[in-house]
């Protein structure tokens, strides 16, 4: 079964707000073995709305459709959908009396506005909204079926979740996806693809692998498709495994992974804790540790040494390192790892020291010029990174890079 989505409102096309009800729904409709073919936004807009619906359906078999069913003169999707499956509306008796009785707790009197919220197509099955006002709709025109649903995220999940997807599934229509997510940190796309270019030509025809890289990693996602799903997962994990021989040291992790979390389970694999000193990053790299639940376990804190006092008093970096080598250094960096780990009594420590710009940078030290020290029980690392972005881009990259030498220490020191 393919689907196509569609959002309609103004508000999306200018960018007034985020549309995130495709991106769950998507997500809710490939764990359900439905892959989706599109996702189309539209105007407010009669015309607009026809054409899109007409265009779904000469494509796929399955329509979401979420916005334009509020009470106001510009919500005008129920017009639309009578109009294209010619047909009226009527009160729905069930849905009005839902209305009335939520209206009825909040001590609020029911408008003729709210009322006509219960107004549906005559060719639709209604699907009720626990979470609102407005109900979803269920059509079925030839081979394709059409559901529309509130713009609310809360009210339109709570449709997908009760009542769509149950339907969907009893459909026979439906189709076992499986997908699995390497996270690769390390390698440019380009090269990932010239080096993987064997290994991709091998996989099997029902397997389609996609390269999505972002500023700090390239995910390369199998999705297979096919009617037996023991059959495709153990396809895509054999398939895992080829890759991981062949990218072993950049593979850092899998599908909803993040750098954060993997070091953080290495550390606890030690039995020890961890302490940062930043000065470029500003506790970024604390942030990252101190928003995952349980982190306590591991995380003993961290220092932000912006000052060159801070790192003296509080890291116990000396004076004339700071005058001989300047706050971005290798030296500097060596010791604000170590002042660290004494400071707050851990086994392992990271350090970075940098400009992050936009101003700040010299010939000999430019923006995006990042010291990263690490020190575990028995080695320490250090590197100097050229990042050339701007200010918030070289803070994540900075943080990123020292959370993933901090891996390659981790696992050095446990094999």
């Amino acid at each position: 079964m393919k689907a196509e989505i569609i959002t309609i409102g103004d508000e999306i096309l200018i960018g007034q707000i985020v549309d995130t009800n495709s991106a769950w729904m998507a997500e809710q409709l490939n764990l359900n073995g439905i892959e989706v073919y599109q996702v189309t936004s539209v105007h407010d807009d009669h015309k607009h709305i026809m054409q899109a619906l007409a265009d779904a359906e000469s494509r796929v078999d399955l329509v979401l459709i979420t916005g334009g069913l509020g009470p106001t003169k510009d919500d005008i999707t129920k017009k639309c959908l009578c109009e294209y499956f010619e047909c009226s509306m009527h009160s729905d008796e069930q849905t009005l009396q839902a209305v009335i009785d939520r209206f009825a707790k909040r001590n609020i009197p029911v408008n003729q506005l709210n009322r006509d919220q219960a107004l549906v197509p005559d060719a639709c099955t209604v699907l009720p909204n626990k979470n609102g006002t407005a109900p979803g709709m269920w059509f079925e025109k030839k081979d394709t079926i059409f559901v529309s649903m509130p713009g609310v995220p809360y009210e339109m999940m709570g449709i997908m979740e009760e009542e769509v997807l149950p339907r969907l599934r009893k459909t026979g229509k439906v189709k076992s996806i499986y997908h699995q997510t390497a996270l690769v940190y390390g390698i440019g796309e380009s090269t990932l693809a010239e080096i993987l270019e064997a290994w991709e030509n091998s996989l099997p025809p029902f397997i389609k692998l996609a390269y999505l890289p972002n500023q700090l990693m390239v995910r390369l996602r199998l999705s297979a498709y096919g009617t037996n799903m023991e059959q495709l997962k153990q396809t895509v994990e054999q398939k895992m495994q080829e890759l991981v021989q062949i990218v072993p040291d950049n593979i850092f992790g899998y599908n909803d992974d993040t750098m954060s979390v993997i070091t953080g389970k290495l550390v606890q694999k030690t039995g020890s804790m961890i302490a940062v000193a930043e000065s470029c990053t500003g506790g970024n790299i604390a942030h990252l540790y101190t928003e995952i639940p349980g982190s306590s376990n591991y995380f003993r804190g961290g220092v932000v040494a912006y000052s060159n006092e801070v790192k003296m008093a509080i890291l116990g970096v000396k004076e004339e390192t700071l005058k001989a080598h300047g706050a971005v250094s290798k030296e500097t960096a060596l010791e604000m790892v170590a002042g660290v780990k004494k400071a707050l009594g851990a086994e392992y420590g990271i350090a970075t020291t940098g400009i992050a710009g936009p101003d700040g940078g010299s010939d000999e030290k430019p923006v995006g010029t990042v010291w990263i020290a690490v020190s575990g029980k028995k080695d320490t690392l250090v590197e100097c990174y050229r990042f050339y972005h701007n200010r918030a881009r070289n803070i994540e990259r900075a943080s990123q890079t020292a959370l993933n030498m901090l891996r390659q220490l981790l696992v050095f020191e446990l094999k």
